[in-house]
């Protein structure tokens, strides 16, 4: 059978871009680790992702044939949409963000709607054999199913008059409105408890709304009710991997600038993502530096580094450093954000 299969690695904090440079100070933006909020036992780090809800009633019907329906109807429409490339695309993005957390591996089988049986509108909860099989079969500590998957659209449209002062003008604009109402339960089931560690309802909606002075021109380039309902299972994905995994924060940290030769060689270096070697010519320059002013800057600049490699501890050592050596408030700001990081990274142990 084949399968989507993804390996563990671990991020740490990562370079993403230079975003703003002057004379004095330079910005990057760094990615922080934010732990979850309902973190799973730490021996689960392999997840195979079913789906107990897709069934007869599901279709998957092409983007302009759906589109045509809802013109049909004046795009005025209020109705419940079973679309299998949403359900699709909300477990393949799932996958893909919990891997992308650095906590786990995941499983997709390429069967992977599975035979459920309903109790109301819900799955029943899977049997214990049928979990035990499915993480024996893909080698996964537990089992991530969605045992409830529901969609509705909500469209609307209409032409409004609005007054122009300007030339003292009356003018019609084509107005639309679509939301995409969605809600699904999760089930994480754990065979070796025989329990199901985490059962989790969510719904939420999202809306798009926009104008133009012809129809044509405004459903050129309105969101389509099929990509609303992709988009809607994306959504989900995103509301619920961030339960249960890491979630990246990008922050931005400075990089202090001065007109020592030293310390624009670098910046340089680290314009070319060399860290390592700027870090040695800022160590020699607080070192060496008769200058406060630079010392202070080399430090600071060193707390940074530090910070990027993830030692947080040398990270608070050399901005005291640079604190103790001459006060600025931005080394002080830094100095409190360190310490919280401290705390972030002691809850994500």
């Amino acid at each position: 059978m084949n399968t989507n299969f993804r390996k563990f690695i671990w991020f740490l904090p990562l370079i993403l871009l230079t975003a703003v440079s002057c004379s004095s100070s330079k910005y990057i933006t760094i990615e922080i680790p934010r732990k979850a909020r309902q973190e799973l036992p730490e021996r689960i780090q392999s997840l195979v992702l079913v789906n107990r809800t897709v069934d007869d009633s599901y279709t998957d019907t092409p983007s302009d044939t759906l589109q045509n329906i809802f013109f049909k109807k004046a795009f005025d429409v209020d109705t419940v949409i079973h679309d299998l490339q949403s359900a699709d695309t909300m477990l393949q993005a799932l996958g893909k963000l919990l891997f992308e957390s650095g906590r786990y591996d995941y499983v997709i089988p390429e069967n992977r709607f599975i035979d459920h049986k309903e109790n109301s509108f819900l799955s029943e909860t899977m049997q214990w054999d049928e979990v035990k099989d499915l993480c024996e079969t893909f080698q996964t500590d537990a089992v991530l199913s969605v045992d409830m998957f529901q969609t509705s659209v909500v469209t609307k449209y209409q032409r409004e008059s609005y007054y122009n002062p300007a030339d003292d003008a009356f003018y019609e604009i084509a107005r639309a409105q679509m939301a995409v109402v969605y809600e699904a339960l999760f089930r994480i089931y754990d065979p070796l408890e025989e329990k199901v560690i985490m059962r989790e309802f969510m719904r939420d909606t999202i809306y798009w709304e926009d104008g133009a002075g012809s129809a044509r021109e405004l459903f050129s380039h309105f969101t389509t009710v099929k990509q609303g309902l992709s988009e809607a299972g994306i959504a989900l994905a995103l509301d619920f991997s961030e339960k249960i995994s890491t979630v990246w924060n990008r922050e931005q940290r400075l990089i202090l600038s001065d007109k020592d030769d030293r310390m624009t060689q670098a910046e340089n270096l680290v314009n070319e993502n060399d860290w390592a070697s700027a870090m040695e010519l800022w160590k020699k320059v607080a070192a060496e530096s008769s200058s406060k002013a630079t010392k202070s800057k080399a430090a600071f600049n060193l707390a940074v580094g530090y910070e990027l490699q993830g030692n947080v501890d040398e990270a608070i050592k050399w901005g005291l450093e640079s604190y103790n050596t001459m006060f600025r408030q931005t080394t002080y700001d830094y100095l409190e954000r360190l310490k919280l990081r401290r705390q972030e990274l002691e809850k994500l142990k």
